[in-house]
């Protein structure tokens, strides 16, 4: 019987391996800039066409590559990072295995021209494939520039399984930015379908972040910084009321590398403790330098998780700076958080009975216009008709007003009903006869012939909404109130590729919104069910509750935008609702498909018998 293992050939070995180092465009591109910056580029240009899909050109100014290494770097586990095994415990840079290049050029078609600094000329690669297509001396400039064009064009399944062009320039966006705040002294450029997208000159990390994510970012940052003998904690937090709903802007990075770490990122929220609502996570930006031989980054393909020899000191430690920056902002609010000087501050109240009552000294008589009046016979315009002024003009017992601040204030408690209906009439059938209670504005309370039953009128109305949107979005009926004056709205870049991809389903809502440059809108209409709202807050409170609904509930693209609109449009509690809008809402409940259900997969109705009350007052 023959032998029926062989090895496989380097072509297909390449292409099985390009499947974990390469999984979509956004994946070839942090392979790449990854490669600049470990050859020394302080400038590095991203361009990009169809999200990465038809070309993906990084171009930088770092040391190049001579003949010999130009053409080995396109093979299999050829890397200057290492040159033994424990070289993996001293690993500064952010490439080390050699299969980026290999796993690339297998599925691609790459050019690649580069030029040492001492050379007159440079070199120029092309491969299809894995197979070196043509090699020659080529004028070109000092650095590197790889062009990757046609991605998976080998790999048809690979490439169906790609998303839309919003979808996957996300995806590079969210990888172009944890490169560029990793490395705030390299300028970026990011061009897509020739437009600029983000412009970013070397400067510190502060400015960096405000670059990336906005001007309105500039007052939520909170500095932390801590070094000790096991690690060197910096970087920054966001104020707690500026937490959102989603993980978007969570970035931890060890040595300049980006890592995802459920541990550390709970020490982070543990310092946040009693300072955020449920569900919210904050903005952090937090470096960490450590002892390479400390830490083990080779233990996930895409190398974002680490190993270490003492977390928990680290958990410590990170739990403790940020609770201590957050502490020092939240007693000072000052730029300079190492003084202490709170104290001062400080402002005890004098006791009522030791406040002593003002008094005022005057002259009832004196009248400042009384010579002018009589050296000149005009009239003064406010003067006239005002009879014996100097007697009126202070008010009597003036001083009792003083006993204000002594009383003390009568909590009035009152439960809303709009009409009153004998108990004898337990059932109705028109609207306009319920017997209705609105209690703590969070409940409503009517009547039925069993007994009465509650209503969440949040949770109501979300339902309401939440089936009217979907129908909407399946009909493209959506009513849009038109804005007296349109108002832009600035997304951050990942959000700006988000709302590009929803934009269709939007406007089938209602929404009247059109693009306006670089990571701008123009919201010119909003739903007519949404009343009067903020555009900015509307949109980004929209696209958080869309992301939260994706990740956790892995709902599809239009029941999720459906939910998260209904959330931020539903009335919220503590709303005190009019009898009509009482009925209205009960109304629209019954109507709906699902009454009983809330959106949360909670109760939205709860019904109390008259046996159960009964048997509750006679314990």
């Amino acid at each position: 019987m023959p032998d029926i293992i062989q090895l496989l050939p380097d072509s297909v070995a390449n292409q099985i391996a390009a499947g974990e180092v390469v999984q979509r465009p956004a994946s070839a591109v942090k392979e790449l800039v990854e490669n600049s910056i470990d050859a020394g580029a302080d400038k590095i240009q991203l361009i990009l066409k169809d999200a990465g899909k038809s070309l993906i050109q990084v171009i930088d100014n770092g040391a190049g590559m001579s003949i010999t290494d130009a053409r080995m770097c396109f093979e299999r586990h050829a890397t200057s990072k290492i040159r033994k095994a424990e070289d993996l415990f001293a690993i500064r840079t952010m490439g080390f295995r050699g299969e980026a290049m290999a796993s690339i050029a297998a599925i691609a078609h790459v050019e690649l021209k580069t030029r040492r600094h001492g050379d007159e000329l440079g070199t120029c690669i092309n491969i299809e494939g894995s197979e070196v297509v043509s090699q020659q001396p080529c004028s070109a400039n000092t650095g590197t520039s790889i062009s990757v064009r046609n991605l998976f064009y080998n790999t048809p399944a690979r490439r169906n399984f790609l998303k839309s062009n919003p979808v996957e320039m996300r995806h590079i966006v969210d990888e172009f930015q944890r490169v560029a705040l990793a490395n705030p002294g390299i300028f970026f450029t990011l061009h897509h379908d020739g437009q600029e997208v983000y412009h970013l000159p070397a400067t510190a990390l502060k400015q960096r972040i405000v670059h990336l994510f906005g001007n309105n970012y500039n007052q939520r940052l909170v500095p932390v910084e801590e070094d000790t003998s096991i690690i060197k904690l910096r970087g920054y937090v966001g104020k707690p009321e500026f937490a959102r709903k989603t993980r978007g802007e969570q970035f931890f990075f060890v040595n300049n590398r980006y890592i995802r770490d459920a541990y550390l990122n709970h020490a982070v929220l543990a310092a946040f403790e009693e300072l955020l609502p449920d569900e919210s996570f904050p903005l952090y930006v937090l470096f960490i330098e450590i002892d390479p031989s400390k830490i083990d980054i080779n233990v996930h393909p895409t190398k974002t998780e680490i190993k270490y020899q003492d977390e928990k000191s680290i958990y410590a430690i990170i739990r403790s700076a940020v609770k201590r920056s957050l502490g020092k902002y939240n007693i000072t609010p000052t730029l300079d958080f190492d003084q202490e000087n709170s104290i001062g501050h400080l402002i005890t109240p004098t006791p009522l009975d030791r406040i002593v009552q003002p008094t005022i000294s005057f002259n009832p008589d004196f009248n400042p216009f009384a010579a002018e009046k009589k050296s000149s016979e005009r009239e003064i315009p406010f003067l006239r008709n005002t009879g014996d002024y100097n007697k009126t003009a202070i008010p009597q017992n003036w001083d009792t007003l003083y006993e204000i601040s002594k009383r003390e204030t009568a909590q009035q408690h009152e439960i809303h009903t709009e009409r009153t209906i004998p108990v004898e009439e337990q059932e109705v059938s028109k609207p306009s006869e319920r017997q209705l209670f609105q209690v703590q504005n969070r409940y409503i309370l009517s009547q039925i012939k069993s007994g009465f039953m509650l209503i969440n009128q949040q949770a109501a109305h979300e339902r309401v909404l939440y089936e009217r949107f979907l129908q909407q979005l399946d009909t493209h009926s959506g009513t849009s109130q038109q804005s007296l004056f349109p108002q832009s709205v600035t997304l951050n870049g990942g959000d700006f590729e988000l709302l590009r991809e929803l934009l269709p389903d939007i406007r089938a809502l209602g929404f009247d919104i059109r693009e306006f440059g670089k990571n701008t809108v123009v919201v010119e209409g909003i739903p007519a069910d949404l009343g009067d709202v903020s555009e900015h807050a509307l949109l980004e409170h929209l696209l958080e509750g869309f992301k939260n609904n994706l990740s956790i509930l892995k709902l599809d693209k239009r029941d999720s935008l459906a939910r998260s609109l209904a959330r931020n449009a539903a009335t919220k509690i503590g709303v005190r609702l009019s009898l009509e809008e009482m009925n209205l809402l009960i109304d629209q409940l019954f109507a709906c498909q699902m009454p009983n259900i809330a959106l949360n997969g909670k109760a939205i109705i709860s019904t109390f018998t008259m046996a159960e009350l009964a048997e509750r007052f006679e314990k």
